[in-house]
């Protein structure tokens, strides 16, 4: 038996090499244009997730401060600090200080958006009669007495 070699003519072989995989310019701005639109719609999603999450966040360390307040209270009965300086060094000789009443920090905790947790004792927005601090957080616009604040008091409408 002979062997037989198949030969491709030449016009279809240098056709098939000069053929190149990969994607046209249309094909391309096709896939931006469906990214575009997606992300158009998630993006605005994700934003406000984002920021509920940093107001939940700023809640949970205003809480966290008053509970540290409310220990240091214990521990002098029933007098809450006159700075949150207090709950982190002993300001003096106070034989009553069993502190950091923060666990595992050395620092007063910062908000979300990287201010400080804010401080007044006496409070003022307690309540009558009412001897507690006020303790709240600047909020994403880093200006007091504002809408956006998250405080340990309850807000009048």
């Amino acid at each position: 038996m002979k062997r037989v070699r198949c030969r491709t003519p030449k016009s279809r072989l240098s056709k098939n090499r000069s053929a190149r995989p990969g994607f046209t310019l249309m094909e391309v701005l096709l896939v931006l244009a469906i990214l575009g639109v997606i992300i158009a719609l998630v993006a605005p999603n994700l934003i406000g997730q984002q920021k509920q999450a940093n107001v939940r966040a700023a809640r949970v360390q205003v809480q966290g401060v008053e509970q540290a307040c409310d220990i240091y209270a214990v521990d002098h009965n029933g007098e809450f600090p006159q700075s949150l300086d207090s709950l982190i060094a002993n300001p003096g000789s106070d034989t009553n200080w069993k502190g950091p009443y923060f666990k595992n920090s050395t620092t007063i905790p910062a908000d979300p958006w990287g201010n400080p947790i804010q401080y007044q004792y006496p409070g003022q927005n307690q309540g009558a009669g009412v001897d507690r601090p006020d303790i709240w957080s600047l909020g994403p616009d880093k200006q007091s007495n504002t809408g956006d604040d998250v405080t340990n008091w309850t807000k009048a409408t």
